[in-house]
């Protein structure tokens, strides 16, 4: 499912559609407004991309301070000021599909 579809059916679909990869599942749990859901299951996420949505939720959340520490484990910088949750939640949707 590519990063547009699965953006498609978080916000469409009331349950999360069948072959999902893990990750695919946090993100969809995360893009449907689920982020307590999401955060219980990228802990099951294999490195380094679990780690890279776990950063990801911490910066939904405003927790700039722990995001840093999950980016860091994911071997990847804090995003710029200008990028925005939506585009990184596609970075990410893209490269883990």
């Amino acid at each position: 499912m590519t990063a547009a579809e699965l953006s498609q059916s978080a916000q469409s679909d009331s349950e999360l559609p069948a072959g999902l990869s893990l990750a695919q599942q946090a993100l969809w749990l995360t893009k449907a407004d689920r982020w307590h859901d999401s955060h219980d299951l990228c802990e099951d996420v294999p490195e380094p991309g679990g780690s890279w949505i776990h950063a990801y939720l911490h910066r939904v959340e405003g927790d700039l301070a722990n995001a840093s520490y999950w980016y860091h484990r994911a071997g990847k910088e804090m995003p710029p000021a200008g990028v925005t949750l939506d585009q990184e939640w596609g970075q990410i949707a893209a490269a883990l599909s």
